[in-house]
């Protein structure tokens, strides 16, 4: 374990480093061939039928923790009331991220794409706030939460705005993506003010997971046409939103805090 100011320099650390890496990186466009998934069938008259059933874990993962959050004995859960709003947030992110990415994959292009990173970006960056809050202070995290979900979202909107000038860029969404996990990984190595923290592990792990599954789409579903890698990214995005409520559920307040 490293001290909390150890880790707040960390943190800040971590953040030029991607915003200076993020400047100095060229420009990434976004391929039209991104839209192109393997899995292309047709069930029940739904198109992309696989990718877009997929999106039932975000759904339940979202409507189970905010149905958990409301529950009177979720109160014992939280050492600080406040502490529940990041995870609300998070939530209703999984919630919204079933319906953004099943209405994307009913017809793919970026339009649609829009609506289906947006509400992604409402589960990635409460989880960093969420972690300064519980790991540095919790009035840091507090006054991040807004300004780290206004980063996530303008990430996407800016990416879809320079697409349509032609000069698509997607370098600010990528460096969303790669802080959420550098800063879910650090958060392991400060004090933890809560039990049941290594569940963070799987979290990351499952990301990590998810985006190995995205990138070998077409070669997973060369075996067998079954399951396609894009449908498995979204089975194993949904299970960490899972593991997210399952540490909920299951921590204690460590008792030196």
């Amino acid at each position: 374990m490293i001290s909390q100011r150890a880790g707040a320099y960390l943190i800040v650390g971590l953040t030029i480093a991607l915003g200076v890496g993020g400047l100095l990186v060229p420009r990434i466009a976004q391929p039209l061939s991104y839209h192109h998934f393997a899995d292309q069938r047709s069930w029940f008259g739904i198109p992309n039928l696989g990718n877009v059933a997929s999106n039932f874990l975000f759904a339940v993962a979202g409507v189970a923790g905010l149905s958990y959050l409301n529950k009177e004995s979720s109160r014992a859960q939280f050492i600080d009331a406040r502490e529940k709003w990041f995870y609300c947030i998070l939530f209703v992110g999984l919630l919204l991220t079933a319906l953004g990415s099943s209405y994307y994959h009913i017809a793919p292009d970026n339009g649609r794409l829009v609506w289906d990173r947006l509400p992604m970006t409402l589960v990635f960056m409460p989880l960093v706030a969420a972690m300064i809050a519980e790991r540095i202070h919790l009035s840091t995290g507090l006054w991040l939460l807004p300004i780290l979900v206004a980063l996530g979202i303008g990430s996407v909107l800016l990416w879809y705005f320079s697409e349509l000038r032609g000069r698509g860029d997607l370098r600010l969404y990528a460096a969303v993506q790669v802080y959420a996990v550098l800063i879910l990984l650090a958060a392991l190595l400060l004090p933890p003010r809560y039990t049941h923290g290594s569940d963070l592990l799987a979290v990351a792990g499952l990301y990590v997971l998810a985006k190995i599954c995205e990138t070998a789409d077409r070669q997973i579903f060369s075996f067998g046409h079954v399951l396609s890698g894009h449908t498995l990214k979204h089975l194993a995005a949904g299970c960490a939103g899972l593991c997210v409520l399952r540490m909920l559920q299951k921590r204690q307040p460590v008792l030196s805090h």
